[in-house]
Parts: C-alpha cells; structure tokens; sequence
C-alpha cells in the first residue's frame, strides 16, 4: 500500500509541475470569471463555455463542472465539440474549476482542496470539506444567478480530481447527476475513500447517479482500481447506473482524453426504446422537403431507417413518443401525426439546421 500510495503521489506531482509555467490561451467564446470564498478562504478562477443555441434566452442548459480548470478545460472544451457534432451528448454549459490569484501553485493548492483528509507525506492535504462545501453553497448560487443552467449537474475529474470526485458523490450525493473520473487517487491516505463509502452504505441502499470511471492499463494500480469497482458493484445500490473501463496502453494522464470521452458518451446516453413493427409501420413512406427533394422511411430488421440524400440508410433510434434519432451523426427526427392519429409530416434536426418534410406517400 506505501508503494501505491508513493506512486499515486509522484503520478500527482509530476502531472501538476508540467504545466506550472504555461502561458495563458484564451479560448474562443469562453468566459473568465473569479469567485472568492469565503468558506475556503481563496480566490477560485471559473473558465465558462456556452453551447451553440445560448443566445436563445428562452433555453436554459445542463452544466458540466471540470475539475483542475487549468488543464483540463482546453480538452474537454474540444471534446465536447466534436462529440456534440456526432450526437453523443446535448448542448451543455461547461465550468471549469482552477485557482485564482497571482501565481498559483496548483500543485499544492489541488493536493489541498481535493484531498477529503491530511494524510503523512501531503501536509496540505485534506481541505475538501471545504472545497466541497464552497461548491455547493458559493459555486452553484453563483453559477445558476448569472447563467441560465438546470439543475441537470455534472462533475467530472482525474487523478486528485477523480478522488474528490467520488468524496463529493458519497458525502453530498444529491449534488450531481452524473460523474465522469479517470485515475482516481482510490490508495490516498490507506484508501480512505472506502471508509466514506461504508460510512455511505450503513445509511443509504440506494445512489440514484451515473457514473463512469476508466484507469489506465499501464498506469499503475490497475488490481486496486478493480478492487474498487467490485466494491460498488457489491454493495447492489439502488438506482446506481455504472461502466467502467481499462484502457489499453495509457498511462496516467492519457487516461483523460479516452476516458473524459466515452464517459460523457455514456453518462448522457440516450435511452433507445422498443417499438413494435406495427407501430414502426406507421412512419414508413415518402417525404419530401420544400424543394421536392425526397427522403424515404422505411423498416428493416425491426428498426426504422431513413434514407439520407446520398442514399446512404441511417438507423434511428426511439427515444420517446414519435421522437428519433441517429447514433454518430447529428440528426433528431420528430413525426407529427393528425386528429386521426396518421404521420403527416416530420420535423428534422440536422446541426446545419431544422427542417420539415410532408410525407408524400405510403
């Protein structure tokens, strides 16, 4: 355990002291903002990222809370473009969490404030209740006064990150909807973290959460990580929705690029329900747009399937009452039906912009 814990500390250092020196980027259409606190006592930087369709004051949006901003938020900014343009996951704001002031030691400040005790060897360790608590109590208010998100939460980490993301989970449950974590520092202080999952156990039998957690194969602590995983998959929590992954040939800090991606992947999967091929039938035929180009629907293998202009069959998937859509491809399909309960038209969503087709014939 001394060795996992010696190894989880250099892993740590050496992932912060690579990016002390880096010279400030902007990114395009994000926002600085700085939030002092004071149950914390420090100054926090919040890096904010607005989807497409923002400008439209009637909508408000998810929100995804990054960990360790200064590093990661770059990366899942880029992440979320590319899976947002292939349909895996909605328009969402994202905050990104990194430390303010002049010339912050980010190393010691995140082994401070993602830490949940003061463990030998870390002497700045164990500041997350307080963290936590500004997080809930200073960050959110604040989030949620000044932009239009839901209470649709997510939080994501790695490494510390992905510590203090499973303490926050175990301690202020209702906080986050989903969690997304990579690498999580599980053999920290004698692996404390179990201690706050039993303590979680004794009184609840229940965590209503998705959460998805990956560790690099070649990282290191892959037997604990596993460990872990049997851990929660034991206790049978109601309500617990999990996929956990090792990936092949990444080390420590490679586990955030993969991981972060298949996690959001997962964590706002769509559902895909079943229908029966008698009411599938009901969509089929022809329809045109306003241009007289046509697209046909048809049935094949007891799945609905819509040809695209270039003849090429996209699949779709049920994810409500007369409500489609495609898997790696932006495309939302929505059939209207009349009085009498006949497809009339459909209303299409492509990321260029939406559409109507009239269906034409059966």
């Amino acid at each position: 355990m001394k060795s996992q814990i010696m190894y989880l500390a250099v892993a740590c250092s050496l992932l912060a002291t690579t990016a002390l020196a880096q010279p400030r980027v902007e990114i395009p259409g994000s926002q600085l903002h700085s939030l002092s606190s004071t149950m914390v006592g420090r100054e926090y930087n919040l890096l904010v990222q607005f989807p497409r369709g923002y400008d439209d004051e009637t909508k408000s949006f998810p929100v995804v809370f990054v960990l360790d901003a200064q590093w990661d938020f770059p990366l899942v900014q880029a992440i979320y473009g590319s899976q947002y343009y292939d349909g895996f996951v909605p328009a969402f704001v994202i905050v990104g969490i990194t430390w303010g002031g002049e010339n912050p030691r980010h190393d010691s400040l995140r082994a401070a404030d993602l830490t949940p005790t003061n463990a030998r060897g870390v002497p700045q360790s164990g500041n997350a209740p307080k963290f936590l608590s500004f997080i809930k109590s200073e960050l959110i208010p604040f989030v949620e006064s000044k932009f239009r998100t839901t209470h649709d939460r997510t939080l994501m980490g790695s490494s510390y990150g992905g510590l203090f993301t499973l303490y926050a989970m175990f301690q202020e449950t209702g906080i986050f909807k989903r969690y997304v974590l990579t690498s999580p520092a599980i053999g920290f202080d004698n692996g404390v973290i179990y201690d706050f999952e039993k303590d979680y156990a004794k009184k609840n039998s229940s965590l209503p959460v998705r959460l998805f957690m990956a560790h690099g194969e070649v990282e290191g602590g892959v037997p604990g990580f596993e460990k872990w995983v049997e851990q929660l998959n034991g206790r049978e929590y109601k309500g617990l929705q999990m996929q956990t992954r090792v990936l092949e040939n990444t080390g420590h800090s490679g586990t955030k690029a993969e991981g972060y991606t298949r996690g959001l992947q997962w964590v706002f999967e769509r559902p895909s329900l079943t229908l029966s091929e008698s009411v599938l039938k009901t969509y089929e035929g022809e329809y045109e747009m306003d241009s007289g180009q046509r697209r046909s629907v048809s049935v094949e293998d007891t799945q609905l399937v819509m040809q695209s202009p270039y003849n090429q069959p996209l699949v779709l998937y049920t994810e409500g009452n007369d409500s489609f859509y495609a898997k790696g491809f932006f495309l939302n399909v929505r059939f209207k039906r009349d009085s009498s309960g006949n497809v009339t038209s459909a209303e299409v969503e492509q990321y260029g912009g939406t559409f109507s087709l009239k269906k034409v014939a059966d």
